[in-house]
Parts: structure tokens; C-alpha cells; sequence
């Protein structure tokens, strides 16, 4: 990278050093969430949502759980005016959900906004003017002193509007661009604005912290929170929010770390919508808490139906490896993962443990709405036996023994490699009917009858082509015996026969399954399942598998 010299870092180190957040191992309760998708979210869409799109989504919103919802910047756009006045006029803001209004530090846009609130309960006024070196310089080029007069000017027109205005208004104040402030200004200007606004037990106000730009490493970020969170005028009646952008890929932990450095509040969007690389995604926030064991207040436990929403209302896409929302973050392809995977969840049924704790799955994937089936372990060909395995077990009850699902699952593997794709539940099954199941080529079994149960002789009944003919044999058992007949028939020798059987539990629940496995003096192992009403008929269909496969591999 030649340019290199060109960047250097360009946040702000706390005057003394901030580091009691380290002390804390993790998240203990959840932060006041307000939603942003509405704001944020949606002046980052390349079609801004249209009104219906917009009610929708805050319906949305509402049936997650979320109690603050930042539903525009009213005085910018007619569309925004009218959103607003819809949800007042309608009556469509839930009682225990408090929207929250974006203005300028602007005497018109201020005065605009309260008008937008007219028959609103109760709302967050948002008032932000940016405070960084670069705006400083760059855009409004005003002293550190001007800066300050905007905000201060903008406080207390909002506490005018306010008293002349009926509703509960909160108020809420953001230093945009707080990374990118001298942190002692940042002190002074959010301490100017609280002691216009005076917070009181009664009348807390919200200081939030944004991320604008992220600049810097998570830590520093906390540091910087928890100076603020420090020294801050009337800390007890401030609630203090942090509002993380994701430009560095940090998002996620700058959020966790804030609040672990003192932030009560946390602004985001679901998926993580938002300009550039977007906001703090709030769906893996609330999902990381509540894998360790923390409860979100957030209900998240349909990400499917809400993932489908989103992408709907706001053409964007939820990635396929998003953290808990995406497509394949709970699925295995690797062979060794998905036995692992698969080993896990029988322990599970096994033990019944208390807690979640299954090899590579953080969170039980059924938690949030998603389907062992075809979620969790999927197959290619870089699948092992115990996946391929555990696809069968799962959605046709197919309990293959251990050496049989290490033969199906080469065999499996082959033909994905050959095909180069996925192969689908529905398509293992079918090959694995296919290629084991009741095979009747070249030797088709008819029927059987013992003639002598004591020494176990019996008659089988065959077909081979278009000839049906009878053969004979002993053994130790009925099995054993029918499958001495048909080595003397066929002219084949096989030893080590491996029988297991079940009940077929998914489907018919009247019908039998069995496996063989047969053992040629080469060593070879050639496996059959048979399947059918009666678990003897199903042994012998079993065998019939196992020995046409042998005898298939000997013609050829």
C-alpha cells in the first residue's frame, strides 16, 4: 500500500486513563434499544421507502419489542411530515412505544419539528450539530466557542417549544461526529447543553454518543464512553447512549464495549442497515447477549419471517453469512464439523443438560426460527458420514449403522463432486433408495417358507429375469439360512454378516427397517436396506440389497 503515509489516526485519547470497563466480563441486562431503520435506515436505501413500506416497517419494529423508535427527521421532507402525522392521526403508536424525532440545532427546523409532533403522547426530540475538528474546520469553519453557541441556542428552543407544545417531550442530545473530538470539548459541549436542560429525576435526558465515522479500535472507543460517562454534569438523570457505525468493521464490538464502559442505550439498526457500512446491527447485539444466557427484551425468535420483511421493504439483502440472520451461519459442509454436529445433538437427547452447548452451533438455531432440517447441516462434497447420516436420521428416520453411513456417505460425496452442487435432503434420500433399498436386480426376492423350524430349512422363491425358481438352505437362524441358499445359488462367498434393525418412526409408522452388511473374501463390505411391514420380510429384502450389490460388483 504506497499511500499509507497519507492517514494517521484521527480520534481522541482521554485526557486520564479509562479502563474499569475491562473489569467486567460481559453484558449483564439489556440496553434501552431504539431503533433507527426509520432514519438512519432508510436515507441509506437506494429507493427510500414510501409510506405504506414505512408503517409496515414500523409495525414491524413495534411486534419486536422495541420501546423507542427514531421515526424520521420530520422538518427535512414533506414524505417524513407525513409519516409522522400518520402514525398520530391514526393512533398507531402503542402506548409503552415513545417515538423519537431527529432536528438541527436550527431555529426553523427546531420549530418545524415540534409542529410535526402536534397530538403526539409523548417523544424524543433529537437535537444533534456536529462537533469534530473536520466539520469544525472543513464545513461550518466556527470556533470551538461557535460550535457550542449552536447547541446551547438549540437547547433552549427546545425547552421553549416544549412548554408551549402539549406532550411529554425527552429530549436527547448528540455531538455528531463524537469520534472525531477532542474529548475534552466533547465534555464541554454535552455539559453546556445539560445545564440548559437541567435533568431531573423526573425528566432524565438522553446524551448519545455516536460513532459517526468509527476511527478507532473498540477499546478506545470505550475508553472514550466511560470518560464521558464519568464526567458528565447531572450523571444520575442522564441516560447515556452510544450510536455505533460500522466503517471499520466494529460496530458490533464498539456497542459491546460501550456498554460495558457505561452506555445504558444503544441506537442501531436490524441487519445493520445504514449509510456506508451501515449501523450497529442490533439483531446480533440482542442475539449475543442471549447466548449468554442475558434476555434481549427483543423478540428475535422468528429471524426468517423478520429477515424476509426487511429485504422486502427495503431491497436490501441480509448476507448469507450475517451473524444469526443469514442463510448458511448455522450450516456445515465440512464433514468433520457436521459429525461433530451430529454426535452433539444425540447427547443432547441423550443427557437433556440444562444449558446449550453443541459442538460449532453458539445458539440453538431452532431458538430463533430456523430448521435443524437443511439449516444446520447440509451437504456437498466436502461432507463426512455423520452429516449425510444424521440429513437421513433426521427427516426419514433412517438410522443407518456406523459402517453403512461411511459407504453411503462416499457414495454421497462422489456423485456431489461429480455434479458439483449441494445435494438436497430429497436427493440423498432418493439415492440412498436407489442404490440400497429393496434392490431386485439381478436376483428379486418372491417369497420364503421354512420347512423345518427346528433346524431352520427353508425354501426361498426367487426371480431372476423372467425365470421364478425355488432354492434351499439351513442355518442356525431363518435369516441364516436364506442367506446360505443364496451363496449356494449365486455362487458368491461372504462372511461377517452385520444385521441391525428399527422401527421407521417418520412416515409409516406401521412399517420396519433393516440393514445388512456382508463382508466378501477380498474384504469388500457391501451394504442393503430393506424396508416393509413385517421386520423378517424386511431382513430378508435387506439381505436380498446387500447381495445383489455384491453380486453386481462380481459381474462387473
Amino acid at each position: 500500500m504506497k499511500n499509507v503515509n497519507k492517514y494517521d489516526r484521527g480520534y481522541f485519547m482521554p485526557p486520564e486513563t479509562s479502563l474499569n470497563w475491562t473489569r467486567k466480563e460481559y453484558i449483564t441486562e439489556a440496553p434501552i434499544w431504539c431503533s433507527v431503520d426509520l432514519r438512519d435506515g432508510n436515507q441509506a436505501l437506494i429507493v427510500p421507502m414510501n409510506l405504506e413500506e414505512k408503517l409496515e416497517y414500523f409495525k414491524l419494529l413495534v411486534d419486536i419489542g422495541f420501546k423507542e423508535i427514531e421515526v424520521g427527521f420530520p422538518a427535512a421532507s414533506e414524505t417524513e411530515f407525513a409519516f409522522l402525522r400518520t402514525l398520530i392521526e391514526q393512533d398507531l403508536i402503542p402506548d409503552d412505544v415513545t417515538i423519537q424525532v431527529l432536528t438541527q440545532s436550527r431555529e426553523h427546523i427546531i420549530r418545524k419539528t415540534f409542529e410535526s409532533l402536534k397530538g403526539a403522547k409523548k417523544a424524543v426530540v433529537h437535537l444533534y450539530n456536529s462537533t469534530s475538528v473536520a466539520q469544525r474546520e472543513q464545513v461550518f469553519r466556527k470556533s470551538k466557542e461557535e460550535i457550542i453557541d449552536i447547541a446551547v441556542s438549540g437547547a433552549k428552543l427546545l425547552k421553549e417549544c416544549a412548554q408551549e407544545t402539549e406532550g411529554n417531550f425527552q429530549f436527547q442530545y448528540s455531538p455528531e461526529s463524537f469520534t472525531g473530538t477532542e474529548i475534552e470539548f466533547a465534555l464541554d459541549i454535552c455539559n453546556s447543553v445539560l445545564d440548559v436542560w437541567q435533568p431531573t429525576a423526573e425528566n432524565t435526558v438522553i446524551i448519545n454518543l455516536p460513532a459517526t465515522v468509527s476511527m478507532s479500535m473498540p477499546h478506545v472507543y470505550a475508553s472514550q464512553i466511560e470518560y464521558m460517562s464519568e464526567h458528565l454534569n447531572f450523571r444520575e438523570h442522564v441516560i447515556l447512549s452510544v450510536h455505533p457505525h460500522n466503517d471499520r468493521g466494529t460496530g458490533v464490538a464498539d456497542a459491546e464495549l460501550g456498554m460495558l464502559a457505561g452506555a445504558q442505550r444503544v441506537e442501531g439498526t436490524l441487519f445493520g442497515n445504514g449509510e456506508r457500512t451501515g449501523n450497529v446491527d442490533i439483531v446480533t447485539l440482542a442475539l449475543n447477549m442471549y447466548s449468554h444466557g442475558v434476555d434481549p427484551k427483543l423478540n428475535f425468535e422468528n429471524i426468517p419471517a423478520i429477515a424476509s420483511v426487511y429485504e422486502r421493504l427495503t431491497k436490501m439483502r441480509v448476507g448469507e453469512r450475517h451473524p444469526y440472520g443469514g442463510e448458511l451461519v448455522f450450516t456445515a459442509f465440512s464433514g468433520s464439523h457436521q459429525d461433530a454436529i451430529a454426535k452433539g445433538m444425540k447427547w443432547r437427547e441423550e443427557k437433556n443438560p440444562q444449558h446449550w452447548s453443541v459442538p460449532y452451533l453458539l445458539i440453538d438455531p431452532m431458538d430463533i426460527g430456523r430448521e435443524y432440517e437443511g439449516d444446520i447441516i447440509r451437504i456437498n462434497s466436502q461432507s463426512g458420514k455423520g452429516g449425510i447420516g444424521y440429513v437421513l436420521q433426521l427427516k426419514y428416520g433412517l438410522d443407518l449403522p456406523a459402517k453403512m453411513r461411511e459407504n453411503f456417505g462416499y457414495f454421497v460425496k462422489n456423485v456431489s463432486d461429480q455434479q458439483q452442487k449441494e445435494l438436497m435432503p430429497e436427493e440423498i434420500y432418493a439415492i440412498f433408495l436407489k442404490e440400497y433399498v429393496n434392490i431386485q436386480t439381478p436376483v428379486e426376492f418372491v417369497k420364503y417358507r421354512m420347512t423345518d423350524n427346528e433346524d431352520f430349512q427353508t425354501i426361498v422363491t426367487i426371480r431372476t429375469g423372467n425365470e421364478v425358481k425355488e432354492i434351499a438352505g439351513n442355518g442356525n437362524g431363518r435369516l441364516d439360512a436364506i442367506s446360505n441358499a443364496l451363496q449356494t445359488e449365486l455362487g458368491l462367498d461372504y462372511s461377517d454378516l452385520v444385521y441391525t434393525e428399527h422401527a421407521l418412526e417418520i412416515g409409516s409408522k406401521s412399517q420396519a427397517v433393516s440393514y445388512i452388511g456382508i463382508t466378501a473374501s477380498n474384504g469388500s463390505v457391501y451394504w442393503g436396506c430393506g424396508i416393509d411391514v413385517d421386520i423378517m420380510t424386511s431382513s430378508v429384502k435387506a439381505l436380498f440389497s446387500a447381495v445383489n450389490q455384491f453380486s453386481r460388483n462380481t459381474n462387473n
